[in-house]
């Protein structure tokens, strides 16, 4: 569904708020305080809905620039999961197939493979891709 917007409405909206490329730490949080005002605004416009994705996308660029998360692999992302879960490696011995298979996947001599993902991603309830 694509909405809707009037261009006069949406042009009182930018000249409002005034967004812009983020180059600050100042000016995201101020990006920031409008976007979660209107996220929060009940009944919200297609302007302003408009407007709140724009300011998202403004965030995200910066915030990724400025804080990169990293590459995350599948073998840690494995081991936060049991250990949040207090999962030992002979929980996962159904999932993984044998427990040789099993041990070597839990302690990074072994990959996780397609199908493996698709057990892991099943079991823990999240998308399989966290894991290839």
């Amino acid at each position: 569904m694509t909405l809707t917007i009037n261009p006069e409405i949406y042009a009182n909206l930018l000249t409002e708020y005034q967004p812009k490329v983020i180059k600050t730490d100042e000016e995201n949080d101020h990006a920031i305080a409008i976007a979660e005002k209107l996220a929060h605004r009940q009944n919200k416009t297609g302007e302003e809905s408009t407007l709140l994705e724009l300011l998202i996308a403004l965030i995200e660029k910066y915030e990724d620039a400025q804080y990169p998360m990293g590459e995350t692999n599948s073998h840690l992302m494995l081991l936060h999961l049991m250990e949040a879960r207090g999962l030992k490696q002979s929980d996962l011995v159904g999932i993984l197939g044998s427990s040789g298979v099993t041990s070597e996947v839990v302690n990074g001599k072994r990959g996780i493979s397609k199908a493996q993902a698709k057990a892991l991603g099943k079991f823990f309830n999240i998308d399989p891709g966290l894991f290839i």
